[in-house]
């Protein structure tokens, strides 16, 4: 018997089905990668697994870990198997955190509920995990508080949680998602690391079909909660049998096409030697005097009409050099230009109308209880001329149209929409007043692979429908590739290179731009065959 077998899984929640009939395996030392687009019933697997389905969930079929049935367990066993047994390790860490206890009291706790240690040995138990993730307590103090950790440290904490108890079986719930490219890469490794040196289980759910490439033994694709191909990595993505395993795998190598970038261009956007400092109260390499300084002597221009990328690592600048572009920091050195004028401290109306953002998680920056006429229409609060009536009705409608709604979704709130429609509302929230200048803050980074795809294509047709001006924030080097014709890297606070995507992406100048390149998970370069070997399941 495998370490953990599922056996004709079926899920429904009231009338709705969610899983249908799933079956799969993980053998010790293995590690599967359960892959599929947004609502394919990866995540409710792995919750079943876990036994956090809703109460009003239905479910019939088998799970074993080992030879315990655990759909059989009463709630009791099933929570001492929980952290003991099996661990998981969620998406975003800031959410599966405690905020308001340290890192140290996290790790001892999981510790100490499964075992007779007491505190002072849990204590010592917890640093050696968090030691073994990469947090030693030489650098990173027990008594230190999630938001005073990086994302990509965060993550390593709920790594430390979970793995704390030497579990047989570890599900990571798109554990990178949210991670630049080197701590990615970091997550990874350790990660498979942990599955050699203790022989435990990996299920690993992820929509990301590179880092599926670089990190599996087998993969299973889900649609609609059915599994529709299984098999070992590579020859999954070589044959890709099924039409939806190959839809993904050509999403993920999806290309945009730019509009040519006009010539003589004039500068819209000056950041001119600009400084950002906090106060810290912890030692830290960048700190003097008790400040750190997270954007240090920053200069470049935007163009009209160009398309400017920003790239580098969690706690790089590049949101603080953001927020102060948009007036929500202020400065302590350097200044800001729009248009050769300088931006006020306090935006006025018209300069707040000229830059918009679109940011990563759509849903976050919606009020839930306002229809999406009201969302879109936000810009225009603190205008003085803002449009009224059939005329404001039309320009909402208009804007729907263009980012590929339709104009009756204005009647509709955001609960009622996926993902990437959500993201298309924000898309049209930025571009209702017709700025300047927009700001993509990690606007695809959350989505799936051919929900990006379409994100990216809109983007590229609303270039040539708006002549769109651009700062695209992101830590995925192959979006950044597609979507700019230039391209900041920026470390420690520092721009470090700057040029064309294209010169820069062949020839690096940097060793850190280098480090990032050689970090970021590519898919094989592998030729679809067609399907009339079947689509096995």
């Amino acid at each position: 018997m495998s370490l953990l077998d599922i056996s004709g899984l079926s899920l429904s929640i009231g009338a709705l089905p969610i899983l249908r009939d799933v079956t799969l395996s993980i053998a010790a030392g293995e590690i599967l990668a359960v892959t599929g687009e947004s609502g394919s019933g990866k995540s409710m697997t792995a919750l079943a697994v876990m036994r956090l389905l809703p109460q009003v969930a239905k479910t019939r079929g088998a799970i074993y870990l080992e030879e315990t049935e655990l759909c059989a367990l009463s709630e009791d066993d099933m929570c001492r198997r929980r952290g003991r047994d099996i661990g998981m390790v969620f998406q975003e860490p800031m959410t599966a955190l405690n905020p308001v206890m340290t890192i140290g009291a996290q790790v001892m706790e999981t510790i100490q509920i499964h075992t007779d240690m007491t505190r002072a040995e849990a204590e010592v138990e917890a640093a050696r995990v968090l030691t073994r993730v990469g947090l030693p307590p030489d650098r990173f103090a027990l008594d230190r508080y999630p938001h005073e950790l990086s994302g990509g440290q965060r993550q390593r904490v709920v790594i430390a949680m979970a793995i704390a108890l030497r579990p047989k079986l570890l599900i990571a719930d798109e554990p990178t998602t949210a991670l630049d490219v080197t701590t990615q890469a970091q997550i990874l490794d350790l990660l498979r690391d942990l599955v050699r040196e203790t022989g435990m289980g990996l299920m690993i759910i992820t929509h990301d079909l590179a880092v599926v490439a670089g990190l599996a033994d087998r993969i299973v694709v889900m649609r609609n909660g059915e599994v529709v191909e299984r098999g070992p990595t590579m020859s999954v993505l070589t044959h890709q049998r099924h039409p939806y395993t190959r839809m993904l795998f050509q999403a993920s190598r999806h290309r945009v096409t730019l509009p040519a970038a006009r010539q003589a261009r004039s500068p819209l956007l000056e950041v001119r030697h600009a400084v950002r400092d906090y106060p810290t109260a912890r030692p830290h390499l960048f700190a003097k005097h008790g400040r750190f300084r997270a954007v240090n002597d920053v200069s470049f221009t935007l163009h009209r009409g160009e398309r400017l990328g920003l790239v580098g690592e969690s706690g790089c600048g590049k949101s603080t050099l953001t927020r102060a572009i948009l007036g929500l920091e202020g400065l302590q050195g350097g200044e800001l230009l729009l248009n050769g004028q300088p931006l006020s401290q306090k935006r006025s109306p018209a300069e707040r109308q000229a830059m918009q953002v679109v940011f990563q998680d759509p849903f976050g920056s919606f009020n839930p209880r306002h229809r999406v006429e009201r969302l879109i229409t936000e810009p225009f609060h603190s205008a003085a001329d803002a449009p009224t009536g059939r005329n404001r009705e039309d320009m909402v409608a208009q804007v729907l149209s263009d980012v590929g709604l339709r104009p009756e979704d204005a009647q509709k709130y955001p609960h009622q929409f996926s993902g990437g429609q959500r993201q298309r509302i924000a898309i049209a929230r930025a571009l209702i007043t017709r700025p300047e200048l927009i700001l993509f803050d990690e606007a695809v980074s959350a989505l799936d692979v051919s929900v990006r795809a379409r994100i990216l294509d809109l983007i590229a047709d609303l270039c040539r429908a708006y002549g769109l001006t651009y700062l695209f924030i992101s830590h995925d080097l192959s979006v950044v590739r597609e979507i700019c014709d230039r391209v900041l890297v920026m470390q420690n606070g520092e721009i470090v290179e700057d040029g064309p995507v294209a010169q820069v992406f062949a020839a690096p100048q940097h060793s850190y731009t280098r480090r990032l390149l050689a970090a970021a998970p590519v898919l094989p370069d592998m030729t679809a065959e067609d399907d009339t070997a079947g689509a096995p399941a």
